[in-house]
């Protein structure tokens, strides 16, 4: 059979995830861990690409490249990771600068309730919708005006103040 009729043929369900991990886990880790170079860390973002798979309550669609789809997912999970640690970073690097500048420090409740406060942000932002987290990520972190990131989401002005508040909504109703 030529590479062009292979082509043609339908692509096979990949609906069954057990079967999807059976035939890909491995290759992905080892991907990831390239990626990495932490058998650690590549380990927790596969695990957490077939947890976002599961999560997604959905069919899986008809796959003709299950690797690139999960390679994808994966590419994703590191993203938000990378957002969420330079969240992280920039309010750690706050609190260095303030202690040197001899500033009003934070007493320990506070500084609690700061990292709760940041872990519930994380929980909501891995909870709503990929173009609600985007746009939150993109205005509060990115800095981007709500024109900026309507223009990079393909969206309207008013569509990214909606998907913002449905954010806020969510941390006020999380935190409560």
């Amino acid at each position: 059979m030529s590479t062009a009729s292979m082509a043609a043929v339908p692509a096979q369900p990949a609906q069954d995830i057990g079967l999807l991990y059976r035939d890909h886990h491995l290759w992905l880790r080892s991907w990831l861990l390239r990626r990495l170079g932490c058998s650690e860390h590549a380990a927790d973002v596969a695990h957490d690409t077939f947890m976002r798979l599961l999560g997604a309550r959905v069919a899986l669609p008809l796959l003709r490249e299950p690797r690139a789809y999960l390679r994808t997912t994966a590419q994703r999970l590191l993203v938000d990771r990378a957002r969420h640690d330079a969240i992280e970073r920039a309010w750690l690097a706050e609190m260095q600068a303030l202690a040197e500048h001899d500033q009003a420090y934070p007493s320990p409740e506070e500084a609690l309730d700061a990292l709760r406060i940041l872990q519930t942000l994380a929980r909501v932002l891995d909870a709503v919708a990929p173009r609600a987290r985007a746009a939150f990520l993109l205005h509060h972190l990115d800095g981007l005006t709500h024109e900026a990131v309507a223009a990079q989401l393909g969206v309207s002005d008013r569509m990214v103040r909606k998907y913002l508040a449905q954010v806020l909504v969510q941390v006020a109703v999380e935190a409560a």
